[in-house]
């Protein structure tokens, strides 16, 4: 029998970025215990066609708390500091989020 460590997928929420995808998977391990992957898709031509270049950050519950604060300091400082004159709210998420039938995801 294969050993696959991503055992049950739980939830799943799908943000549509431009060229790029995101996923944001919550998983289960055999002994009940929970985890987050994040991938980024993007589509990639090739001669032969397109194919899927990937990447994957597994986040685990006990760092949850600490990746949500870190990524808001960054971005707030990226708003505030690096950009403060650029209109984010043109990016305000209306048409980033396919799943119509899952709330949007919020960070607090």
């Amino acid at each position: 029998m294969e050993d696959n460590k991503e055992k049950v997928e739980l939830y799943s929420k799908r943000v549509k970025a431009g060229k790029r995808t995101y996923f944001f998977d919550v998983k289960s391990t055999r002994g009940n215990d929970y985890y987050l992957t994040i991938t980024e898709s993007k589509k990639r031509y090739r001669e032969d066609g397109y194919s899927y270049e990937k990447h994957k950050i597994f986040l685990y519950k006990e760092d949850f708390d600490k990746f949500i604060e870190a990524l808001k300091e960054t971005v707030e400082h990226v708003k505030k500091d690096l950009m403060p004159d650029f209109d984010f709210s043109q990016y305000d998420g209306e048409n980033s989020f396919d799943d119509s039938d899952n709330d949007n995801f919020k960070w607090d």
